[in-house]
């Protein structure tokens, strides 16, 4: 077996083999479409792995390369059917593999030979705002190995990916903390039983080491103990424990602390929100009496308050010190970080312009002599330092708990998983813990319980709720042999059933994975916003300055008391954050909405690209039909006496045996009719024709026509007509005879799915022109486009050549949606500008794909597409706000209202406003949570036109159902 240097594929290497030749050496391909690919450029394929080295491909990523092809229980894929219902051998899904991609566009592939490439997700502690994240993301800039670094600021997240052959995870954190920001990781010692020497212990920390987000491992004999560091938002410490397990030793009863790791929020987290809550609830206890002291007057306290003038600055002076240096102390620290890495950042403006007006007002309290000279008003400002301080910790206070329930659909998905499941072990049922579930484990679930992992059911039956998963708001039947889902809840009888996937690997996780990355990722959208971030602080401290100065020279009297406020007041009311929410809260609530729907949008990028689209290519087996073979019409000939019902009764009973698909759906139509059929003897097939066989009655023919031909059996002209009509529809006229006499004929055809014409009208009332894909012949083709109203049908196109007719497509200003069924349709995907696979659960992990539509039901491409004009929508109306607050208030901050109106803006109304900008951005983000899925009609279907026969378009291979079909 030699390996296609195009696609991937393996292939028999032989003389009869398509290859070809190139400098001394001969390559072999699956399809002459492969071998013209390479013939044209084969320098773009020769510096791919030998085949040395795809065979040196490990057992282990060789069952992880077959799961990404297909997730359905007994492995079956679907591939285009030919006209009679059979699978083409040249159908196989094979364009799938790497490399394929190469020639389309300059998108990789899922299936990436690369076995380097990794993706982790990683906390940051102490960003601020965006200037922050831009800062981190810069620093990974011409890093080598690191692919792309993505940070997230509104879940305080960095996502990179990378190739660990040439950079470490060590490497990774050392130079997010070179930044001067933090790593959230988790540190658990573990009491591992067994170790004995020093060899027990290499076994323990190589196992444990080998952990993707494994930070740092020491383990000794002496006291049997394992301390362990890690990335808890790429390891579980179950996770860390049957490794350990794996190498051969057991883990003790783990303590208190270790079983708090389980918990959904870090300790970190925890802190940081209650040391939050403390300097808010303390800074606002002593700001509150500087209030009164500056207004004892105004408040009727001046008969109370008999303090002097120097008393009660020196008061406020002791109660704003700490507000100002314990209260304040983070946005010092934050600062001074900032200053070590040669920047600014929101901290920045904060720490300068507070410590303006506080230390203004100190030398005020104590040194007035240094204004003797001078005329200006001796004033303190303790009371703006200190209430700026707490408006912003309460700004985010507030913006904390607006952010956290962006993550609400995230918090949804992981409460969907049960804590422990029964588990049906040597006659017994017992409750164990969600992660000891092993694939293979028989589990037991009753009525109103959850399903705690993927499955089949062995016995019993029940209905199940599979909403939260799928979107579908009616319960599901469910029997022996049908597939359940992790999170969804029984609701009637109790079942057993067999895990098949677990932790990780069932739908449920992979939901959870694919919606916290495309939380994660950024649409280009948000460029914009980033680059204006990164220069925002610098250029409003020129501002501030600039502000300053002009008010010392040009402003009334006291001018620098004026200037001092006016340089304040500019540096407070800039507020960076709101850029820095903008995007990602929406992007956030966006994608946790669709997942919530049944919508699963891989990245910002997708989700921005998708409202573009223009043009919208369907697959037609697998995807608009049920992609098998099914009976149509069942016609009897009117000159043998026997009706419809004896006719499928007779060729059923032929075809019980046969293993082909339209032998099957005849076998299947019989059963749904409740049809005996007849028992057969001498069962005779002939591959490509039909099949033969005796029964009572006497000799039993079934095939086509090419077929009766041969065996002498004449059609009659009244049912020649009825086999021509079924032909033209689309349809496999499969004839039936009796002794030589025709008995009447069965159409089989690959049925549209009972959502498909509706969901194509829905995406056409969108304004998107949809282009039906198929290998399958003109004809076929034609008719089912006719069918769905379809206007332009790409007919007879190879699996493999179904990308290049993808790219054909795209040109300038148009952007192409391709939609299949995630087999062999993955390179037409990748290569689409949005590739959306449509299927079960079953089917979700084919990362090909941009959107994941989890129920089998076209018409949530239009959720889709309306999800994702919805969210662009809210992102520019945040954009907008963001931009056009600090475009309009910066100004008005500085003063350039007074000269007309008077009108000077207050410091710390300056820091109200700019605690809420950030709130209003949150919450206009929020507003997505509310979006509702369209509500679908099915409309009326279309009458055939008879005048719908014509011409072939010969020369481009494509044309109009109206015209053609």
């Amino acid at each position: 077996m030699v390996q296609d240097p195009v696609c991937g594929m393996f292939v028999e290497g032989s003389e009869r083999s398509i290859n070809s030749d190139f400098e001394g050496n001969t390559f072999y391909f699956c399809s002459t479409s492969c071998k013209d690919i390479f013939v044209r450029s084969p320098e773009v394929f020769l510096s791919k792995p030998t085949e040395e080295a795809v065979e040196s491909t490990t057992e282990a990523e060789e069952v992880r390369f077959k799961e990404n092809l297909s997730f359905e229980v007994d492995g079956d894929t679907n591939a285009d059917d030919t006209e009679d219902g059979a699978m083409d051998a040249s159908q196989t899904p094979k364009a799938n593999l790497p490399e394929v991609n190469l020639l389309l566009k300059n998108k990789k592939s899922v299936f990436s030979s690369d076995r380097g490439r990794k993706t982790i997700h990683i906390a940051i502690t102490g960003m601020t705002c965006a200037s922050c994240a831009s800062k981190i993301e810069h620093a990974f800039d011409s890093i080598d190995g690191v692919i792309s670094a993505s940070v997230n600021f509104a879940i305080e997240k960095i996502r990179i990916v990378y190739d660990s052959l040439d950079i470490t995870l060590i490497d990774l954190l050392n130079i997010v903390r070179s930044t001067g920001y933090g790593v959230s990781t988790k540190k658990v010692t573990l009491p591992v039983v067994g170790m004995t020497s020093i060899d027990s212990t290499d076994l323990v920390t190589a196992a444990v080491d080998a952990l993707d987000g494994m930070v740092g491992v020491y383990v000794t004999s002496s006291s049997s103990k394992a301390i362990i560091e890690y990335l808890p938002t790429a390891l579980t410490l179950r996770e860390i424990i049957r490794a350990i397990e794996t190498s051969g030793f057991e883990v003790d009863e783990l303590g208190d602390e270790e079983k708090s790791q389980y918990s959904g929020e870090t300790p970190e987290k925890q802190s940081i929100d209650k040391n939050l809550k403390l300097r808010l609830g303390i800074g606002t206890l002593l700001t509150v009496p500087i209030f009164i002291l500056m207004n004892a007057t105004f408040l009727g306290l001046g008969n109370i308050i008999t303090l002097t003038t120097k008393e009660i600055f020196i008061a406020q002076f002791v109660l704003a010190t700490p507000v100002q240096f314990w209260c304040g102390f983070e946005f010092y620290r934050g600062a001074w970080k900032s200053l070590t890495r040669h920047g600014a950042d929101m901290n920045t403006l904060i720490v300068v312009g507070t410590s303006a007006a506080y230390f203004f007002s100190v030398l005020v309290t104590f040194y007035p002599v240094f204004f003797e000279a001078s005329v200006i008003e001796l004033a303190v400002y303790f009371d703006t330092s200190a209430a700026i301080i707490v408006l912003i910790l309460f700004g985010r206070f507030l913006e904390a708990r607006a952010r956290a329930r962006t993550t609400d659909a995230i918090k949804k998905l992981i409460s969907l998983r049960p804590d422990t499941a029964c588990i049906f072990r040597e006659g017994t049922e017992t409750e164990v813990p969600l992660e000891d579930i092993v694939a293979g484990d028989i589990l037991v679930v009753r009525p109103g319980e959850r399903v705690p992992v993927d499955g089949v059911i062995l016995s019993g039956a029940s209905s199940v709720d599979e909403s939260m998963v799928t979107g579908e708001s009616m319960p599901v039947d469910k029997s022996a042999g049908g597939l359940v889902t992790a999170g969804t809840i029984n609701k009637t009888g109790a079942f057993k059933f067999q895990a098949l996937r677990v932790g990780k690997e069932t739908v449920l996780s992979r939901i959870i994975t694919m919606v916290e990355e495309a939380q994660g990722a950024k649409p280009p959208i948000a460029k914009t916003a980033d680059l204006v971030a990164s220069y925002f602080v610098p250029v409003v401290i020129a501002i501030s300055m600039v502000t300053f100065f002009i008010w010392v020279l040009l402003g009334p009297e006291p001018s620098f008391t004026h200037a001092v406020l006016a340089f304040v007041t500019v540096l407070i009311i800039a507020c960076p954050c709101a850029l820095g929410l903008a995007t990602p809260t929406s992007i956030m609530v966006g994608t946790g909405r669709g997942a919530e729907l049944g919508v699963l949008i891989k990245g910002g990028d997708s989700l921005e690209i998708a409202h573009k689209v223009s043009i919208m290519v369907f697959d037609k087996t697998g995807t608009l039909t049920k992609g098998e073979p099914s009976v149509t019409d069942v016609i009897a000939s009117e000159e043998t006496g026997h009706d419809a019902d004896a006719v499928l009764r007779i060729a059923a009973g032929v075809e019980t045996g046969s293993e082909h698909p339209i032998g099957k759906a005849i076998v299947a139509e019989a059963e749904k009719r409740n049809i005996k059929v007849e028992e057969i003897e001498s069962f005779k097939a002939d591959a490509g024709y039909g099949v033969s066989a005796t029964i009572d009655e006497g000799e039993v023919v079934i095939g086509n026509e090419s077929f009766m031909e041969e065996q002498d059996v004449l059609i009659p002209r009244s049912l020649e007509e009825k086999i021509n009509q079924l032909a033209e529809a689309g349809k496999t006229p499969v004839l039936i005879a009796l002794d030589s006499v025709i008995l009447g004929a069965i159409a089989v055809a690959d049925t549209l799915k009972e959502n498909s014409r509706e969901a194509i009208r829905a995406v056409q009332a969108l304004g998107i022109e949809v282009v039906l894909l198929t290998g399958d012949n003109r004809r076929t083709a034609f008719a089912v486009g006719a069918e769905l109203g379809i206007k332009r049908i790409l007919p007879e196109v190879l699996p493999e050549d179904k990308a290049i007719e993808v790219k054909r497509l795209q040109q300038p200003g148009r952007y192409v949606a391709m939609v299949g069924d995630g087999v062999n349709d993955a390179p037409a995907l990748a290569c689409a500008d949005v590739g959306i696979t449509v299927g079960s659960g079953a089917d979700i992990a084919l990362e090909a794909s941009d959107i994941t539509l989890i129920r089998d039901d076209l018409r949530h491409i239009v959720t889709a597409i309306e999800l994702s004009r919805a969210t662009i929508r809210n992102i520019k109306q945040n954009l907008f706000w963001a931009f056009f607050y600090n475009a309009t208030l910066i100004p008005v901050a500085a003063g350039i209202l007074y000269p007309f109106f008077g009108i000077v803006l207050n410091p710390v109304y300056a820091a109200a406003v700019m605690a809420m900008s950030s709130v209003s951005v949150v919450l206009n983000a929020l507003r997505l949570k509310w979006f509702k899925a369209p509500v679908f009609t099915l409309p009326v279907k279309p009458k055939p036109d008879p005048d719908s026969a014509g011409s072939d378009d010969t020369t481009s291979g494509e044309g109009t159902a109206e015209k053609d079909a």
